[in-house]
């Protein structure tokens, strides 16, 4: 059996740990005018290294190891981090919804940014852990819930006050993953559903990878950083029903084989959608892997004239 010294002898020196290179991070005069921002991002004593020596010893501390079930791989280069704050352009001010703390070590960043963190972890032992690593701080709360399964509105709106709602994402993914979120592949059996709901609602970018070499455990593959700028609500697109537009997506998409006027004759009749196709200015043999968002909103937007 692998113990969590024997994996720790087998990583690397933290100097030879790769780090990524992040673009420098736009601003503008007087920016820092506007109300503090909210940020949700997936993955103090100030000065504390969080690199794998602190990370083992903070996992001792509890008696853990990683488990496998909640998928949890510890950031052991404290650099990373750094990059992450500053890919999500967190501030003074700012408050931040963390999803999975684990030992603290981007929380640790995001307070020392200036920010306000709400941190919603799952595992128990790794509650305790933050909750006292960050007790002599009032800008850190921790929730001991499932993310997926939290009410997180009630917990939230206490912290924001009078700042604005929600305006950055950012996620820590497999950088397969997080190419295929960002990156709209048309004509190939990557585009997705999910494509068309992320450029409805935000404007994706790719920020860096991160190999894998600086997690633990290790994992099989890389990870990548994505930030999604969410638009305001007069951005999105013009859509009637952004419900029955989203279900018509998914509709197209179940047949992703099916030229649409067939996968969506449930709708209306394929002529009629032969018609909608043609007003919309596509070819009537369209399927739904050639259509850009802007596309599907013509097509939705002419069909619901029918």
């Amino acid at each position: 059996m692998t113990t969590a010294v024997q994996l720790f002898h087998s990583l690397p020196p933290i100097a030879s740990l790769p780090t990524a290179t992040v673009p420098a991070a736009k601003s503008s005069a007087g920016a820092r005018n506007q109300p503090a921002s909210l940020h949700v991002v997936c993955a103090s004593r100030k000065g504390r290294d969080d690199d794998y020596h602190a990370t083992l010893k903070a996992l001792n501390s509890k008696g853990r190891f990683p488990r496998k079930s909640l998928g949890q791989h510890y950031m052991l280069n404290p650099e990373i981090n750094e990059q992450l704050a500053r890919a999500a352009n967190v501030e003074e001010g700012d408050v931040v919804l963390e999803i999975g703390p684990g030992t603290g070590s981007l929380t640790n960043v995001l307070i020392n940014s200036g920010a306000t963190v709400l941190a919603i972890e799952k595992d128990p032992h790794m509650v305790d852990l933050v909750r006292e690593r960050f007790e002599t701080t009032d800008k850190f709360k921790v929730l001991q819930e499932d993310f997926v399964k939290c009410h997180i509105r009630s917990h939230i709106s206490p912290i924001l006050e009078n700042r604005k709602a929600l305006n950055v994402s950012l996620i820590r993914a497999k950088e397969e993953t997080a190419v295929r979120l960002v990156e709209l592949s048309l004509r190939t059996s990557e585009y997705r559903p999910i494509n068309i709901f992320v450029n409805f609602y935000s404007e994706p970018e790719y920020n860096f990878r991160v190999p894998r070499t600086n997690f633990f455990p290790q994992p099989n593959v890389d990870a990548a950083v994505v930030t999604f700028r969410l638009k305001q609500a007069p951005d999105y697109p013009s859509v009637a029903s952004t419900k029955s537009f989203f279900s018509m997506v998914h509709s197209a998409f179940n047949g992703k084989r099916k030229m649409l006027r067939r996968s969506l004759q449930h709708i209306c009749p394929s002529n009629e959608i032969e018609r909608a196709l043609g007003d919309a200015g596509l070819p009537t043999t369209s399927r739904p892997e050639e259509l850009t968002l802007d596309d599907f909103v013509k097509l939705y937007n002419m069909i619901a004239k029918v």
